[in-house]
């Protein structure tokens, strides 16, 4: 069997041989053609074929041209040692690319999620925090809310500075209840009530707009999830609870009937 140009052409068309391509490979000797039509016309056999096989390895692994032609031609090489060179260069390649894919992995995680800083950066602002533990879990539970959509929105164009400025905005807050709840304030007291609201206009400047009935709901969840209960327990023991009763006496002051928490929870 022989082939023309446009034959072999549209055989490896897919990896990006042209009749052009094979033109020049023939002209430099990396591909020359085993025979002719009685036109003059290229026409190339099984063993062109294998080795232009051979050359788009080679290519593909990023070798020049006149080496991919130094290594075929080695009168020393067999065969067998060429596809031996290829898999130890592919499997290399291979683990190259999956480390790399990892990598992109986790960039696209943290844009997903707004992190989009350095581990010195994100050290800086979190600390030993890890702001994206529940990523998937969150995604999974509010991904086709609208509230999850703004803060994705809001979190992918803050800086360094804004997480800085977001989690100082935090630690304050979480300083001040502290001391609410050490001097024994009433939960349903205006002092307790204006650092509820303090809460929710947090998350309504920084991720989503939080309305009443919506932070109702997340005051329940503080309390009946307890990785959230242990984070609020942990700046003091109590705080969950008593930040959920001041929500709700918040939500109250505004108008928001307990029973309009129950329409957003999820």
């Amino acid at each position: 069997m022989s082939y023309s140009v446009g034959q072999v052409a549209g055989f490896a068309g897919f990896a990006g041989v042209t009749v052009r391509a094979l033109h020049h490979y023939d002209e430099i000797g990396l591909l020359v053609p085993g025979g002719r039509s009685h036109a003059g016309h290229r026409r190339y056999s099984d063993a062109d074929l294998d080795r232009l096989q051979q050359i788009l390895f080679y290519r593909e692994l990023g070798f020049p041209l006149d080496e991919v032609a130094v290594l075929l031609d080695d009168p020393d090489a067999d065969p067998r040692a060429h596809l031996r060179r290829q898999h130890e260069l592919l499997t290399a390649r291979i683990e190259k690319l999956q480390r790399m894919a990892e990598a992109v992995e986790h960039a696209m995680e943290a844009r997903r999620m707004g992190i989009n800083l350095t581990p010195q950066e994100r050290f800086e602002v979190f600390g030993d925090k890890d702001p994206e533990q529940y990523a998937e879990e969150t995604e999974a539970r509010w991904g086709d809310t609208e509230a999850y959509a703004e803060s994705q929105r809001r979190a992918a164009r803050y800086t360094k500075e804004d997480w800085k400025r977001l989690q100082a905005e935090a630690d304050d807050w979480s300083e001040r209840y502290a001391a609410l709840v050490d001097a024994g304030a009433d939960p349903a007291g205006e002092p307790a009530m204006d650092l509820a609201e303090a809460h929710r206009q947090h998350i309504s400047t920084w991720f989503y707009e939080c309305a009443y009935a919506m932070h109702r709901c997340l005051g329940e969840m503080y309390v009946a999830d307890e990785r959230f209960k242990s984070f609020y327990d942990s700046v003091r023991p109590g705080l969950a609870e008593h930040l959920r009763a001041a929500i709700d006496a918040n939500a109250a002051r505004h108008g928001t009937p307990a029973d309009q928490a129950l329409r957003p929870c999820r």
